[in-house]
């Protein structure tokens, strides 16, 4: 998203530093050749504070938005001891008190009363959604109002230039049974056992494929999973790939099985790819993407049953493509680009 932004502000004519721990990633490659990247020197945040610091004073930019917690807490504390006019805004892209809610009750105390003490000095908070902005302000004591929610610039231009590319799967080549596809990292808060499991009931009542792509240690126990329910033929997880998007345009249907969420892009692109959706009603994002229920079907989060049905009804009674598609107008870059300079104090 990041990434989609500084596309965003350099079409506007500002100037874009992207300041990263470590020069590292997938995405770096996208960014636009106009960006200078400064590598901060080290892979632990606190330790990046100095050099921020140094930063802030030497260019004192107009805006510096950060884009995760850790991140978050070391932007506030370099703009009060930089003391320079930059204004330190902070983005939130998922529901904190969720992520909190397993860690041990110290760590959990000690987050929450950083973020009371250092949310609070921001110039703006941005939150991805109004779920995660009621949540920012039940952990914080921030007013709400106070918070602004601006939706994700998921759709830009090369969505569907990239949606277009050539898929090398051979499920992909000719006809074949329909595709239901996820998309994360393998881990809890995604609950792919979920998805499986409905998967699993589906596939008796109608021929079907399930793919879900991303990586993580999970991997192992998803596949496990579908072979001790029968479906290891045609279930398939082909691991990370740079292009997801001629994966989503190319399948019959997408699910978000998640636990828990910020504002799901993998749900607003397949959106505006004009894909069919089905999502768990988790916290949060889905029920405001999918204007309750309206552009999709949301079930209880690891409800396997209620999601076999969801899914099952939706292949056989698809929306129309073009209702699809509408659901992701909010989250246009041009329109998000727009919010966030509004929202940064910065003006053209």
């Amino acid at each position: 998203m990041l990434c989609n932004l500084s596309h965003g502000f350099i079409k506007r004519g500002l100037g874009v530093d992207f300041l990263i721990k470590k020069v590292t990633g997938p995405y770096l490659s996208s960014l636009p050749q106009e960006i200078r990247i400064i590598e901060l020197g080290t892979s632990n945040s606190i330790k990046v504070l100095p050099a921020l610091i140094r930063y802030l004073k030497q260019e004192q930019p107009k805006a510096l938005l950060s884009a995760k917690d850790s991140a978050n807490y070391v932007a506030v504390l370099a703009g009060l001891l930089a003391d320079v006019p930059t204004h330190i805004v902070l983005r939130v892209g998922t529901t904190v008190s969720e992520v909190l809610k397993n860690r041990n009750p110290l760590k959990k105390f000690t987050n929450i009363h950083i973020m009371q003490n250092l949310y609070k000095r921001a110039y703006t908070i941005i939150a991805v959604s109004m779920g995660v902005a009621e949540d920012i302000a039940n952990l914080t004591g921030i007013a709400v109002d106070r918070i602004k929610v601006i939706p994700n610039p998921v759709v830009t231009p090369e969505l569907s230039c990239l949606a277009k590319k050539p898929v090398d799967h051979p499920w992909f080549n000719g006809k074949g049974p329909p595709i239901i596809i996820g998309i994360g990292r393998f881990s809890r808060a995604k609950d792919f056992g979920s998805l499986i499991h409905a998967f699993s009931q589906v596939h008796k009542r109608l021929s079907c494929r399930l793919l879900i792509l991303g990586k993580g240690r999970q991997g192992p126990k998803l596949r496990a999973l579908a072979t001790e329910l029968g479906v290891k033929d045609d279930f398939c997880l082909p691991g990370f790939v740079d292009n997801p998007y001629s994966y989503i345009a190319k399948s019959n249907l997408f699910v978000l099985s998640s636990i828990w969420e910020g504002s799901p892009n993998a749900l607003t692109e397949a959106l505006a790819l004009g894909i069919p959706v089905v999502a768990t009603d988790c916290k949060s994002g889905p029920r405001e993407i999918l204007q309750d229920g309206r552009y999709g079907k949301l079930v209880p989060i690891k409800d396997a049953n209620a999601l076999a049905e969801a899914i099952f009804e939706t292949l056989q009674n698809p929306l129309d493509v073009d209702i699809i598609k509408s659901a992701a107008e909010p989250y246009r870059i041009e329109k998000s680009t727009d919010r966030y300079l509004s929202a940064m104090g910065i003006k053209l």
